[in-house]
């Protein structure tokens, strides 16, 4: 693939820095036990931002089908992210009146998550999900799905094969994306005349505004403002007609788009606020962009402190979880083994594995319990209240929780 030297959106050459974090192996590449004596390809991970359009965006020296074919992240063991997925699903059936006669499709569609909801409500669905190993626990829910990356091509198939889509949505998939103008060009051409899209993503002002250095990694290739997409979509004759401000993630956007020529949805007031609200914030001021790396650059200082300082006591740090957003963090912090004993994952498909790069060992939730340590490093800091909530009997020890972003901080009750 290589460096990118323009813009993804707009192609404007690329020239500002916005973080670099050092050279990271792909942060889904968990290490079997077996090849613990081999080698781990190792990339750079840099972000840019662009002047013209202010889209971020990394340098991509790895291919999605390298990076999404078979992939380590179900996203059923999450219990607040399944809650997340069922109440959408419960506000798209009141709003939209969707039925048997409607199709609904998904990008990214995972392991069904999602989707579960939608047949339940005996609403025909369709997933759209590359990693085949992924789909296929999917199919096991009863999700129809097409193993492939989303696209013009495919688009233009499912328009063929009658397809359409009344309702297109998308989690978290806008940042797994490196050509965004032929993934918004399908969106175009799936999407039926009066249909709806919706799409989540992680929004850039909050990363910025919270210091979410670890949410980078290089299987996100672009991070959103409202006021890139917004260009994105209208690049490709798609409007954006409403905006929600979500919690997940750190803080996320779900967005509406129609069709710019549908004129059944009026553009609310919520666009516009939060178009403001990220001018008023500097999202189109490079200097924003610009005192970013100095935040994140502190911040990993005083991770790396305070994990000093822990294990000066001679006392004892395991995780919670193996998320991507946790090897970023702990590669970027050269972070590993001799500050963290282990970390534990409810899925049973990074347990037995290593994380990459820092190598240090996953196990089973179990192991707390067993071994009491006196620290838990939540990596998925945007879950923290669920993990505190599941570990909560490492009280009786007196143990505390850490938690990274935005500010490191200890919870002690």
């Amino acid at each position: 693939m290589g460096k990118i030297n323009v813009c993804r959106l707009c192609g404007d050459p690329l020239k500002d820095l916005f973080l670099d974090l050092g050279i990271s192996p792909l942060a889904n590449s968990y290490v079997h036990s077996e090849r613990l004596q081999q080698s781990e390809a190792m990339y750079p991970l840099k972000t840019y931002v662009c002047g013209g359009c202010f889209l971020v965006q990394i340098e991509d020296y790895e291919s999605p089908e390298h990076i999404f074919s078979d992939y380590a992240y179900f996203s059923s063991y999450s219990e607040s992210w399944l809650a997340h997925s069922k109440a959408y699903v419960d506000k798209m059936m009141d709003k939209y009146k969707f039925n048997r006669n409607h199709q609904v499709i998904e990008i990214a569609s995972n392991d069904g998550y999602l989707l579960q909801y939608f047949v339940d409500y005996n609403v025909p669905v369709l997933g759209i999900e590359p990693a085949a190993n992924v789909a296929a626990i999917a199919e096991e829910r009863g999700v129809p799905s097409v193993v492939d990356f989303f696209g013009t091509k495919l688009a233009s198939s499912l328009v063929n094969q009658q397809k359409g889509a009344d309702l297109l949505l998308g989690n978290n998939v806008l940042a797994h994306v490196p050509n965004l103008n032929d993934f918004v060009a399908g969106m175009k051409i799936v999407l039926k005349p009066a249909g709806v899209i919706t799409m989540e993503f992680p929004h850039l002002l909050r990363l910025i505004e919270h210091v979410q250095f670890d949410t980078i990694y290089h299987e996100h290739y672009s991070y959103y403002s409202l006021q890139t997409v917004s260009k994105l979509f209208h690049k490709h004759g798609l409007t954006v007609f409403d905006v929600e401000h979500l919690p997940t993630h750190g803080g996320s956007l779900r967005i509406y788009a129609k069709h710019s020529e549908n004129e059944e949805y009026e553009v609310s007031p919520a666009v516009y606020d939060t178009l403001a609200m990220e001018h008023n914030f500097g999202i189109t001021n490079l200097a924003q962009y610009a005192a970013f790396k100095k935040r994140a650059v502190q911040l990993k200082r005083d991770i790396v402190s305070m994990c000093i300082s822990i294990k000066d006591r001679n006392e004892t740090i395991v995780g919670y979880g193996a998320p991507a957003k946790g090897n970023t963090l702990l590669n970027y912090c050269g972070l590993d083994a001799d500050y963290i004993d282990y970390t534990v994952d409810r899925s049973p498909h990074k347990q037995g594995h290593c994380l990459p790069g820092s190598r240090i060992p996953v196990f089973s939730p179990e192991r707390i319990k067993e071994t009491k340590p006196n620290y838990v490093f939540i990596f998925p800091w945007n879950l923290k209240d669920e993990i505190i909530s599941q570990t909560a009997f490492i009280r009786e020890w007196g143990g505390k929780w850490i938690i990274p972003v935005p500010q490191v901080i200890i919870i002690e009750k």
